[in-house]
């Protein structure tokens, strides 16, 4: 599969000054759900957190990520299909309006032929679209204030797990990722720096959760990639193959083996996250200093850019 007919760099990024290219993991790194759900995640704290909290906390989030899924994101339809990314399909879209398009009663079935492809296609440009109108156009006011409530509670629990990750990711976009006035999430098309997503969970439930946990400031859909079926070392090969630039420097940032192997395959830097309590490399404590170190190590002593993060 050729992954970028479709998918290029935006032409209005700087070409002199190094552009820091952030590829990250998701569960147990961005977030933490994983580690709720099995109880790892507090059991690690010696008795000084609820297990059964962190528990109900998760299936909280996963009864979201279901629903939001099956009601707005045709996962029902299109389950069994995962893609790696949403413009894999983009060569058999003909660009139909899809204002009026009935999804349900279209027939689409197993996308073997062009015709169900270009089908799958719609609903990834639909699902698309959502996303980038973000989650208050998705759900009703009651659904974000419950949201919101989850979000704030998940954040307490994990001692600021989820607000930490996202002020680093505003850190390294160099303060350029902002929400809109109306609370509706934006991505600000002059970032200096780039954040991508590399997860092995299926694409459709990644770009929901990206949404629930409001990463979709910092991380657009495009840039939101699902090494399921072909592994993380096929979509570091697309990332590099996509942002092929001499000024442009990699960072994977994971807890996983599969992405430090990658990582290395690549000669890349690797920061491996540890949710442990103490452990070096979590949140809240990645600093972009501490990373500024990793790029130096592989890239020199060119990024002044990144220790301002």
């Amino acid at each position: 599969m050729s992954a970028f007919s479709s998918q290029k760099v935006e032409d209005s990024l700087p070409e002199g000054r190094p552009v820091n290219v952030y590829i990250w993991d998701m569960d147990e790194t961005l977030i933490l759900l994983k580690s709720l759900l099995n109880g790892t995640y507090p059991e690690s704290f010696n008795g000084s957190k609820d297990v059964k909290k962190g528990v109900e906390i998760g299936e909280l989030w996963e009864k979201h990520i279901l629903q939001m899924c099956d009601e707005s994101f045709f996962y029902e339809q299109i389950e069994d299909f995962n893609e790696p990314f949403l413009d894999s399909l983009r060569r058999y879209d003909d660009g139909m309006d899809l204002s009026d398009y009935n999804f349900r009663q279209d027939g689409f079935s197993t996308p073997t032929d062009e015709l169900n492809k270009r089908k799958l296609a719609y609903r990834h440009r639909a699902v698309a679209n959502k996303y980038k109108r973000g989650l208050h156009e998705t759900v009703d006011s009651d659904t974000i204030r419950v949201l919101d409530e989850l979000y704030n509670v998940t954040d307490e629990y994990t001692d600021h797990w989820l607000s930490s990750a996202r002020s680093f990711l505003d850190q390294c976009s160099n303060g350029n990722g902002d929400s809109s006035s109306d609370g509706s999430n934006t991505v600000n098309p002059s970032l200096q720096n780039v954040h991508i997503l590399v997860t092995s969970g299926a694409l459709i439930p990644s770009l929901v959760k990206c949404l629930l946990f409001r990463l979709d400031t910092f991380i657009t859909c495009d840039n939101v990639y699902s090494s399921w079926e072909v592994g993380k070392l096929q979509c570091f090969k697309w990332i590099v193959e996509r942002f092929n630039r001499p000024n442009y420097r990699f960072c994977v940032i994971g807890d996983g083996w599969e992405e430090c192997a990658a990582a290395q395959t690549m000669q890349w830097p690797f920061i491996k996250i540890d949710p442990q309590p103490g452990g070096f490399h979590r949140f809240p404590g990645l600093t972009p200093k501490t990373v500024s170190y990793y790029f130096s190590a592989v890239y020199g002593n060119s990024d002044a850019d990144t220790e301002k993060g």
